[in-house]
Formats: structure tokens, C-alpha cells, sequence
């Protein structure tokens, strides 16, 4: 005998809910390069050419050149044979900071009444003068966030509150 239909949700199937998975890269490539060492690497592609290694390998420069994808970009490359690796790469916003706000990281956060700042996690009253006037002039209210990629150049994503 036959199980009786069941009408209940079943949101984890497969084209029931109707939603995708967000898109995680902006680009993924593929690239024969050979005599690379490791086997994965983050980096970071800056516009004036610079590539900064977060993790992994000792020059990742033959995988940034094969990404047709105009810097900056923070890209993830996996060996997937001796010489074939998969690159994928996203576009990020990056700005060079005139003043040195210290630290690493900087969240910065204006609500239209009060202005509240971390560096590296910890609160000050410090204020950071040129990622103010950047938000600001994209939106009335917003939250900054900052990383340092290398020296005076920071990766920034600006979010109205």
C-alpha cells in the first residue's frame, strides 16, 4: 500500500523555497601556472599593481595576472593538479589613509547624533577624519569598517545604519 502524500513544508529541498545561494565571487577562473609552491593562497590585488599575500604561497603574482578582473580584488586560488589552480576573485574599496589612524582594524559608526570608534576592537575617541568625510558623503548615517591591507592602504566598506 502506498505512503499517503505529505503536504507538510519541506523548506530544505531543492526549489521549494525559490532561493539561491548568494554569489560568493565576482569571478572564478581557471590557469595553468607551474612552479608555484602550496597548495592554496589568499591575496589581495591593489590598483597600482601591488599583490599582498594574506596567506598561503611566497608569490602568488602568475594567478593575480590571469584574473581578468580590474583591481582591487581579493582573490582565493586552490591547486586543483600539479600545475591547473582555480582562482576566485571579489571586488573590494580601498583607500590610502593620509593620517595613520594606528591599529589595524577600524570600525566607525555615525548615527546622526553620536559618533562611536574602535581600533583593533578597542573604543576610543580618536575620530578618523578621511573615512568620515568619505561616508559622509555617501550617506547621512553609516557604519565604516577598515582593514589594513599593507602600510598607508586600507580596505573600507561603507553601509548606511
Amino acid at each position: 500500500m502506498p505512503l499517503p502524500h505529505d503536504p507538510g513544508p519541506h523548506w530544505g529541498e531543492v526549489g521549494i523555497h525559490g532561493l539561491h545561494r548568494h554569489r560568493e565571487w565576482d569571478l572564478v577562473t581557471t590557469v595553468e601556472v607551474s612552479g608555484l609552491v602550496g597548495e592554496e593562497a589568499w591575496f589581495v590585488a591593489l590598483p597600482d599593481g601591488r599583490v599582498v599575500i594574506e596567506e598561503g604561497m611566497v608569490d602568488p603574482s602568475p594567478l593575480a595576472h590571469a584574473v581578468a578582473l580590474a583591481p582591487p580584488y581579493r582573490a582565493h586560488a586552490v591547486r586543483r593538479d600539479m600545475a591547473l589552480w582555480v582562482v576566485g576573485a571579489k571586488r573590494i574599496e580601498t583607500v590610502t589613509l593620509l593620517e595613520d589612524p594606528g591599529g589595524d582594524a577600524v570600525e566607525l559608526a555615525w548615527d546622526g547624533r553620536e559618533r562611536t570608534v574602535r581600533i583593533d576592537g578597542e573604543p576610543t575617541l580618536a575620530g578618523v577624519p578621511e573615512l568620515e568625510r568619505l561616508a559622509s558623503a555617501r550617506h547621512a548615517t553609516y557604519v565604516v569598517t577598515a582593514r589594513r591591507l599593507e602600510g598607508d592602504v586600507w580596505e573600507i566598506s561603507v553601509t548606511p545604519l
